[in-house]
């Protein structure tokens, strides 16, 4: 019944704030129109359709919030304006009553709040959908008089997550059945990438981890910090971690007065992304200005410090070299090799015209150099990119549309740090260092000594295998060997019988005319 309820009220929701009209012009079934107008009488329409979309994921809760922030990265698949008011969309969560949150750690530690926490602050200094945060001092054990951050699950979050994604399920069935245009628009896979999301981030154990990584990976860099984890107080429903100081990174004016060096901050940001990205492959998906601070630490002043690790984005080896080897073709207006890597991927059918291609591709790329290098935005090529490939039938990859939306993202906070900021130029020597990495001598060495323990394994049994193989052949090449056999001796016998017979011709003309000779003498 209550899933019932819940039906009629997002129809409702849908109906009152007109997110009909972005559907209804590729619905197919008569009457359709007709009963929505008679349903909706009396809405008022005059707001943008995105601005409509967000106000009406706000007003469903926290869930709906989430996965329009999740929809906001697929602008792919779509309109411009939609995807940008999605990207608004922020945590406005109030937090859950602090008894619940001290409930929930003593169930996962087993113990008394008191006897983990020697001081733990009632009022949460942050709250988001999917959990909300409290600073707290460790008690005892080696981490003892510790201050810490004790990130809080939401209570009872799977079944409500459970009984809006089997909503979201529904209509985006309804959907795709409808629409014409709803296989294009991929509403099932959509709710799908999202329920994965959110099932993530319902395990901070696994967040945990994802920081661990980070920190880990990171540690040589000397620009960003990131919260070690402390396992031994890490559960599914709680995550302790070490308690950061710094300010939000979003509160330029105050950092600005406290010395933070402002224009190389944004530098330092893209320079953490791009080391994330090309050298390790696992990146921080989710770098808004509510999960970035800025270190008020002497010891570590104004270095960044990342935070809300459930999403994080991982590339391959073959993401990384085609990402790299885009931007250097892009910024050479080498538009063929863009269009011949979209082909080399894999991602273009085999048999689609180069020329079109880099047609269309130069149609998106060109306008951009009319502009200074430093108002390029890498983020927005590579959202035209997918835009203009949806019409060759490419099917973009996920890990790639986690990477375009967290570029606008590091690309929107830079320029809000620094409006001078030139992305180019400073990803490029980063870009061109690790593309003469990956293809130079330094990479063949690198591969060589990875597979040198391998080698060393294999020599020594190479004799032995071989010698197996000599002795042991398959019955089919055996086989195959008699009749070879068998035919090359049937072709010496030939041959022998030619051979012979000539000579016994050449013998014969050879007497005939010894014997002619002999009579006439």
């Amino acid at each position: 019944m209550t899933r019932l309820f819940r039906g009629f009220f997002i129809v409702w929701v849908v109906l009152r704030y007109g997110l009909d009209e972005l559907v209804l012009s590729s619905f197919q079934r008569p009457g359709l129109r007709l009963l929505t107008r008679i349903v909706s009488i009396g809405r008022d329409l005059r707001s943008p359709r995105g601005e409509r979309l967000r106000l009406a994921l706000e007003r469903l809760g926290p869930i709906f919030v989430k996965f329009g922030q999740v929809l906001s990265t697929r602008r792919d698949l779509l309109p411009a304006d939609i995807a940008d008011e999605l990207a608004r969309l922020q945590d406005r969560v109030p937090p859950f009553p602090s008894a619940v949150a001290v409930a929930t750690i003593e169930r996962a530690f087993g113990k008394p709040l008191d006897a983990v926490f020697s001081h733990f602050e009632q009022v949460p200094v942050a709250s988001a959908s999917i959990a909300q945060v409290h600073f707290a001092t460790l008690r005892s054990g080696r981490h003892g008089g510790r201050e810490v951050a004790v990130k809080v699950l939401r209570p009872n979050m799977l079944p409500v997550i459970e009984k809006d994604l089997s909503l979201m399920r529904m209509m985006a069935g309804w959907v795709e059945k409808l629409s014409s245009d709803g296989k294009r628009l991929k509403p099932r896979e959509v709710v799908g990438e999202f329920d994965k999301y959110l099932h993530d981030e319902l395990d901070l154990v696994r967040e945990a981890s994802n920081a661990a990584q980070l920190r880990r990976n990171m540690q040589g860099l000397e620009l960003v910090l990131i919260p070690e984890m402390l396992w031994d107080y890490c559960h599914t429903e709680v995550m302790v971690m070490e308690r950061m100081h710094g300010l939000p990174i979003n509160r330029v004016d105050e950092l600005r007065r406290l010395g933070v060096d402002i224009p190389k901050l944004a530098r330092d940001g893209v320079t953490i992304f791009f080391t994330q990205v090309f050298r390790d492959g696992f990146f921080h998906a989710d770098m808004h200005p509510g999960n970035i601070q800025v270190s008020v630490d002497p010891s570590t002043f104004g270095r960044y410090i990342s935070l809300d690790f459930g999403i994080v984005g991982t590339l391959t080896e073959f993401d990384k070299e085609y990402l790299a080897q885009n931007f250097t073709a892009f910024f050479r207006r080498d538009y063929k090799r863009v269009a011949e890597l979209h082909v080399e991927s894999g991602w273009v059918p085999a048999n689609t015209r180069i020329d079109e291609l880099e047609s269309a591709i130069r149609a998106v790329c060109e306008p951009y150099f009319d502009r200074p290098l430093k108002e390029i935005s890498l983020g927005m090529v590579l959202m035209r990119l997918f835009q203009t490939s949806r019409r060759f039938h490419v099917e973009i990859q996920p890990q790639l549309v986690l990477l375009q939306k967290t570029l606008l993202n590091i690309e929107g906070l830079g320029r809000d740090l620094d409006p001078e900021l030139d992305l180019w130029n400073t990803a490029k020597p980063f870009l061109e260092k690790w593309m003469l990495e990956q293809l130079g001598p330094q990479k063949l060495l690198q591969q060589l000594k990875e597979e040198a323990p391998q080698y060393a394994k294999l020599l020594p049994t190479l004799p032995r295998l071989l010698h197996d193989y000599l002795q042991h052949k398959p019955h089919e090449m055996r086989r195959e060997l008699d009749a070879l056999l068998h035919e090359q001796r049937r072709t010496n016998r030939l041959l022998q019988a030619i051979i012979w017979g000539g000579l016994g011709f050449l013998l014969g003309l050879i007497l005939m005319q010894v014997l002619l000779r002999v009579r006439i003498w």
